[in-house]
């Protein structure tokens, strides 16, 4: 059997790394402190490498290099408190209007990222080189002064000034509330395009056996089903003549006594094999949208039901919702077939077909919609026009929600 490649918590680690605030500035601080020995080095040894003529572009003295590095410095990190706190802000918007689950979403943007982290690493570029300068003094040191990684402070500095007017310009389009919706909406239409060109339509088939399973794997903590790599538990259960049923679905909350699969085997499992079903799949605190499309529906299915809260009537919200939602599930039906349960012989999941990405969206906020003639009426609509273009199984499914929707209630 080839060996797992542990993808199922690699893939973890990634998302976990990608959605953190540290990994790119941690970067851009190592990064930055590379450079500065890179660039005191070179200042160390001018004459050797003939860079002798870069102290004509700055003619400056060590107590003057001194001060002018301590104002960068101190007007770098003033300004990135300021930009912390334009994000702290904007999260806390974000979160309170339109949802504590499209925090991620921010924490992931890479233009925050980078630009928070570009500033810092500045700062910490400044600081090494600003150590560096020294006068002459009673102890017989002789001055210094690093030119040439002045003059990069500068550029770094000025570089700076763009980054905060960008971050400023940036930080407004990450709570427009349209840019929210078709962020979530690009996602969704991406998962399920890949999970319908993941299809496999060779249909080979296995009897499954009869009874109760051999074994039945526990997770050791308690939380949501993050990841589950399929090729990889596929071919454990083919390597091993066994069948394996998948019990929660994706993103579903398990806790120390649900199992996660189901082992039809033909002799008990040892502890070897049993530590490789655990690389198979990962738990996490939260749910995430990775293989998980339902997810990103309910994402915007909450911002629906926010949006037509009372605190807030916002209609037009709403219906560009409608809208993404309407169009993931033109996708789910008419993409190469439309979407459909994926076939795996010895491999039993929880089918994400049409009707399980219908049953996340238009229904979960149907009792919101309804009291909202606006609304409801464009909801008829995008559902009238899924039903057209739709295939011929997945017409009743709509059928049935604007049959549900066409009955007013008096609330």
């Amino acid at each position: 059997m080839s060996s797992l490649k542990k993808r199922a918590r690699v893939f973890k680690i990634l998302r976990d790394v990608k959605a953190s605030y540290w990994f790119v500035p941690s970067l851009l601080i190592i990064t930055s402190m590379i450079l500065a020995s890179m660039t005191e080095w070179i200042d160390h040894r001018f004459d050797l490498l003939s860079f002798a003529s870069v102290t004509h572009l700055i003619d400056i003295q060590p107590e003057a290099a001194r001060a002018l590095l301590s104002v960068m410095a101190q007007s770098i990190i003033g300004v990135t408190g300021v930009m912390f706190s334009m994000t702290l802000v904007a999260v806390s918007f974000a979160s309170g209007n339109f949802g504590p689950r499209l925090i991620d979403n921010f924490m992931r943007d890479h233009g925050n990222q980078w630009s928070l982290g570009f500033l810092i690493s500045t700062f910490v570029f400044t600081v090494a080189i600003l150590r560096s300068v020294h006068e002459n003094d009673a102890t017989g040191s002789t001055a210094f002064v690093p030119h040439l990684s002045i003059i990069i402070a500068i550029l770094l500095s000025l570089i700076c000034i763009f980054v905060i007017v960008y971050f400023i310009h940036h930080i407004p389009e990450t709570i427009n509330v349209s840019r929210i919706s078709s962020k979530l909406s690009k996602q969704l239409d991406a998962e399920i395009r890949g999970l319908i060109d993941q299809e496999d339509n060779a249909h080979v088939t296995q009897k499954w056996p009869d009874g109760a399973p051999t074994y039945q794997l526990i997770t050791p903590i308690s939380g949501y089903l993050q990841t589950c790599d399929y090729d990889d538990l596929e071919t454990l259960a083919a390597d091993k003549a066994w069948f394996v049923r998948i019990v929660p679905g994706m993103g579903e909350y398990v806790t120390v006594a649900s199992p996660i699969f189901a082992i039809w085997a033909d002799q008990d499992l040892s502890k070897d094999e049993i530590a490789q079903l655990n690389l198979c799949y990962s738990v996490g605190p939260e749910r995430t949208e990775y293989q998980n499309p339902t997810f990103i529906s309910q994402q915007l299915v909450e911002m629906i039901t926010r949006a037509l809260s009372s605190g807030i009537n916002d209609p037009y919200t709403a219906m560009d919702c409608l809208n993404r939602l309407a169009g993931a599930l033109t996708i789910a039906s008419v993409y190469n077939g439309g979407l459909a349960a994926t076939d795996r012989p010895r491999l039993e999941t929880s089918p994400l077909d049409f009707d399980a990405l219908f049953r996340h969206a238009f229904p979960l906020c149907r009792q919101y919609i309804q009291p909202d003639d606006l609304t409801r009426s464009h909801a008829i609509q995008l559902l009238e026009t899924l039903r057209e273009v739709a295939r011929e199984n997945d017409k009743d499914i709509i059928e049935k929600e604007l049959d549900a929707l066409s009955i007013i209630t008096n609330h």
